[in-house]
């Protein structure tokens, strides 16, 4: 496991010391002091213990639909906002915005 999998207040081994998580990526030692743990790092459950659950997600997953015509009415109001020189313009950027959704 590693310490982005973990929720704040889980317990984990790391180099032979116990750790408790305190941020996103720092610990508290179970004898005191504040470690700072590399992403890369692989973490050990504490012995004895179940290991810790993952968090929660925090966030609903985009309906791309919505998200689509969110853009799209941007667009169109974008349009309205700008000279019609600028209209290929912003056209073009619509454009490249599409291909990299895909």
């Amino acid at each position: 496991m590693k310490i982005d999998h973990l929720p704040i207040g889980a317990r984990f081994q790391w180099k032979g010391i116990t750790y408790t998580k305190t941020g996103p990526m720092t610990a508290t030692g179970d004898s005191g002091g504040t470690a700072f743990i590399p992403k890369h790092v692989v973490l050990q459950p504490v012995p004895g213990e179940a290991p810790p659950a993952p968090p929660e997600p925090t966030a609903a997953p985009l309906d791309a639909a919505r998200v689509l015509a969110a853009f799209e009415a941007y667009h169109r109001k974008a349009l309205t906002l700008t000279d019609e020189g600028a209209h290929a313009e912003l056209e073009a950027a619509r454009q490249r915005f599409l291909a990299g959704l895909r």
